[in-house]
């Protein structure tokens, strides 16, 4: 997070938001057992989106417990839509890095539906905050924001328990 600050010295919504993310989660004090990984995103519609996973490995298995999320979205009409969408930009993007493999056997995918392709059920979902930032500035977006920074927050995190970084997706232990 030092890191990031320092290179955001310019750019004071993407500091604003990486801040507020750090702080709401409590960025450095992860229970025993678990990392938290920060990942920030601006979006083509000018959102800034940062996000902090909170991850522990259990018999090879990545969870991640908790996700914090901020977010500059401009002038917000209306709370609770931000919300959800970024909560479900999270889940989503948090499918992909974590179970987003389509697998080919003889010239054929083998994943047609849900039943046979994994996502994140409910079971295994995360806690999932959303902090936005209060703006004068126009409204700027919320559709696919959340999506983009978790994966690299869960990768962030994971890299910081494994010594190792992830470099493809689905993210493996």
């Amino acid at each position: 997070v030092e890191f990031r600050r320092s290179l955001l010295a310019n750019a004071p919504r993407h500091l604003a938001v990486l801040n507020l993310a750090a702080e709401k989660a409590g960025w450095g004090k992860a229970p025993a057992g678990r990392a938290q990984g920060i990942a920030l995103h601006r979006f083509w519609s000018d959102s800034i989106v940062a996000e902090v996973a909170e991850v522990s490995i259990n018999a090879g298995k990545v969870r991640v417990h908790r996700v914090t999320c901020a977010v500059d979205c401009g002038l917000v009409v209306n709370p609770d839509g931000v919300k959800a969408q970024l909560e479900g930009g999270v889940l989503y993007g948090l499918s992909a890095a974590l179970h987003g493999q389509i697998t080919v056997e003889a010239g054929r995918v083998k994943q047609s539906n849900f039943h046979d392709y994994p996502v994140v059920r409910m079971p295994d979902a995360p806690v999932i905050e959303v902090h936005l930032i209060r703006s004068g500035d126009v409204p700027k977006g919320v559709g696919e924001p959340g999506t983009p920074p978790i994966a690299p927050a869960v990768a962030n995190a994971v890299s910081r328990l494994t010594g190792t970084r992830v470099r493809k997706l689905p993210i493996v232990v």
